[in-house]
């Protein structure tokens, strides 16, 4: 279990460093494409030989799982490549932790009523964001805008967690996700050159990091920590999988000081610390159930 908690922790907090490398020389959204096609591919072969039959899902589930592949794949992590082109990617990590808090959000505007303990954390966790955009961002020489771009993935990525609760979606979790990577992948290389980016970019500039960062987000990001966290959410307690929404961000921050040398200030350690103080209240105020939709939904994963 450890191990398996390990690989998560690590594979996907390292993918936003992963994704900073790849931005150097690959376009993000053709980036991100690539990423996602391929680990789609690769995951339909895995499961096409394991189970000696393809993955199908049934035709009024396609519509949801493409939907959701969107508001998770292109917008949630489209909107984070597209970032950190500028965005360090320890203060992205960080601002994505508040996915939670979204979540929350949602479920208050669909007319949950949610404890008092939860709803203190959301407030606590948004004043980090709020400190984390208008000042921590600008210590870092970046934009607000910039910034929002993350703040916008991160809705969309519990906007699309939240849909896959209500919504008629697959009941193998691996078929949905394989899906959702291959309609996700495809959309976002089709998009990649309809706002500007150039297929001859990667040909003629890419350099051997930025590939090796989108075979690195592929195969251990998507592919293998998918893998270990589904297998998690069958033999762990939900508890201990939850950690996960918390320990990534601190993994982000402390491998873009020590491999890209990204300054970690005071404003960043405060409101970053305040976001997952937040999330570690709302997960823990939250029942089991609900707390499944925060960290992304039965067999679903939270992949940046």
């Amino acid at each position: 279990m450890w191990l398996a908690l390990t690989v998560v922790y690590i594979a996907w907090g390292s993918t936003y460093v992963g994704i900073r490398i790849m931005d150097r020389t690959i376009p993000p959204l053709i980036g991100a494409g690539c990423r996602y096609l391929s680990a789609g591919i690769a995951m339909y072969v895995f499961l096409w030989v394991r189970r000696r039959a393809r993955p199908r899902v049934r035709p009024q589930e396609l519509g949801s799982v493409a939907l959701v592949g969107v508001l998770l794949l292109v917008v949630g992590n489209g909107f984070v490549c597209l970032a950190e082109r500028h965005v360090p990617a320890g203060l992205s990590a960080l601002v994505v932790a508040s996915v939670p808090l979204w979540l929350l959000v949602i479920r208050i505007i669909t007319r949950d009523r949610p404890s008092g303990a939860t709803l203190a954390g959301l407030s606590v966790g948004f004043l980090g964001v709020a400190l984390l955009v208008l000042r921590g961002g600008a210590q870092q020489g970046v934009s607000v805008p910039e910034l929002l771009l993350v703040v916008g993935a991160s809705f969309s990525w519990a906007l699309g967690s939240w849909a896959s609760g209500q919504l008629p979606m697959p009941r193998d979790a691996a078929t949905g996700t394989t899906l959702e990577m291959l309609i996700g992948g495809a959309v976002l290389m089709g998009l990649g050159p309809a706002v500007g980016e150039h297929w001859s970019t990667v040909v003629l500039h890419a350099s051997a990091g930025s590939l090796l960062a989108v075979v690195y987000l592929a195969l251990i990001g998507s592919v293998l920590a998918f893998t270990a966290y589904v297998w998690l959410l069958q033999h762990a307690p939900i508890s201990q999988v939850s950690t996960y929404a918390y320990v990534n961000p601190i993994v982000a921050v402390i491998l873009g000081a020590l491999l890209l040398g990204e300054r970690v200030t005071a404003t960043t350690v405060i409101g970053g610390a305040t976001i997952v103080l937040a999330v570690v209240l709302v997960i823990r105020a939250e029942p089991r159930s609900q707390t499944e939709t925060a960290i992304g939904g039965t067999g679903r994963a939270h992949d940046d």
